[in-house]
């Protein structure tokens, strides 16, 4: 019982506190970028990028350090790694979080008032990070960032950043990451996505904001935090007892359903489904090519065991990149994806510990 009750509450940390904004925290703030072309063609009318920031630009603007969001999360992802004594301190570094497309804070399917719902243009991983980057250099005036830090569909923005904008940072740091989106995990999301869209008050992307998909919500919330972001050794350890896990998946679904609109995390998960930066312009899908041209210092971190990223696509990636570091973060207890969610004190340790190295480095430069 005292196992359970424990896991219960570090599993509502995942889906509550990573999210939430506290009266103590920055600010959200909001740069509008006009109507704001995709790759597609198509455009998102009167597009606004959402982010708080922490810490001071110095006076060289040599400071800065972008974090990017994971799929479903946004500018708190990595709370765990900001802060005194922490691997990113706004002390030293001014540190700009950013919410990607889709998310609900910036521009999205569910708040977008020209194109609302299923009238929202499909959009990609490198439109989110092409969104950044005029954040980064047209209300900042910053040429170059310390680095480009986030964790999952975070860490594959970061990658994406070194690809598309090699000269704009000098190193990046993408935790849990892929560089292209595996069969396996787009089989994951198009399940997920079917538990959403098979709810009757699904409607096609029509429902009211009032009369949400809440089954298929629920259905979603499940499979995701409570069961493909973890490990069986790791839900064997937290329930010897196998009964127990299913009050434990009652308390992911009540807990984690509503912190996140459904059309907007089907819209951020197509958006996965077609991440690959080799896809980018001028490397004609060659993936490998694409992570070769990579210039920036490169430390990656990933889970072991992870049944969202695969681990062996963020240890293939490493490969490709000249000097990169690979840390799995936790080889003891493999944890998959989870090992990178901000809600276990060891984890988070080890990637303070390893970021905060890796940065000290750059200065040492």
């Amino acid at each position: 019982m005292r196992v359970r009750i424990l896991s219960l509450f570090v599993s509502s940390l995942v889906t509550i506190s990573a999210f939430a904004h506290e009266a103590n925290q920055p600010p959200h703030q909001l740069f509008a970028e006009g109507d704001f072309k995709l790759e597609s063609g198509e455009t998102i009318k009167d597009f606004s990028i959402s982010y708080v920031t922490h810490g001071t630009l110095n006076a060289d603007k040599s400071n800065a350090i972008l974090m990017v969001p994971s799929i479903g999360g946004n500018h708190h992802r990595i709370d765990y790694l900001i802060g005194a004594g922490k691997a990113l301190e706004p002390a030293k570094y001014f540190i700009i979080c950013t919410d990607s497309i889709g998310n609900g804070l910036t521009t999205s399917p569910s708040n977008s008032k020209a194109q609302p719902r299923m009238q929202f243009p499909k959009f990609n991983i490198r439109d989110m990070v092409n969104s950044q980057q005029r954040l980064v250099a047209e209300k900042f005036g910053i040429k170059k960032l310390v680095t480009v830090i986030g964790a999952s569909m975070g860490g594959m923005q970061a990658l994406q950043w070194a690809v598309s904008y090699p000269d704009m940072m000098t190193s990046i740091v993408p935790i849990i990451p892929l560089a292209r989106t595996p069969a396996w995990t787009t089989g994951v999301l198009e399940m997920l996505r079917q538990s959403i869209m098979t709810d009757a008050r699904w409607k096609d992307g029509t429902y009211a904001a009032d009369a949400p998909p809440e089954q298929g919500m629920r259905l979603w919330a499940g499979w995701l935090s409570g069961v493909i972001v973890r490990t069986p050794g790791l839900q064997e350890k937290l329930y010897p007892n196998a009964q127990d896990e299913i009050a434990y998946l009652k308390g992911v679904q009540d807990g984690g359903w509503k912190r996140m609109d459904a059309t907007d995390w089907i819209y951020q998960s197509w958006a996965y489904d077609m991440h690959n930066v080799g896809t980018t312009k001028g490397f004609n899908g060659d993936t490998a090519k694409a992570l070769q041209s990579i210039k920036a210092k490169t430390l990656i971190l990933a889970g072991s065991g992870d049944l969202l990223n695969p681990e062996y696509e963020a240890t293939e990636a490493a490969k490709h990149i000249a000097g990169a570091r690979y840390v799995p973060i936790n080889d003891k207890l493999p944890m998959g994806h989870y090992s990178g969610a901000g809600s276990t004190a060891p984890e988070n340790e080890v990637q303070n510990r390893e970021v905060a190295a890796f940065l000290g480095t750059l200065a040492k430069n």
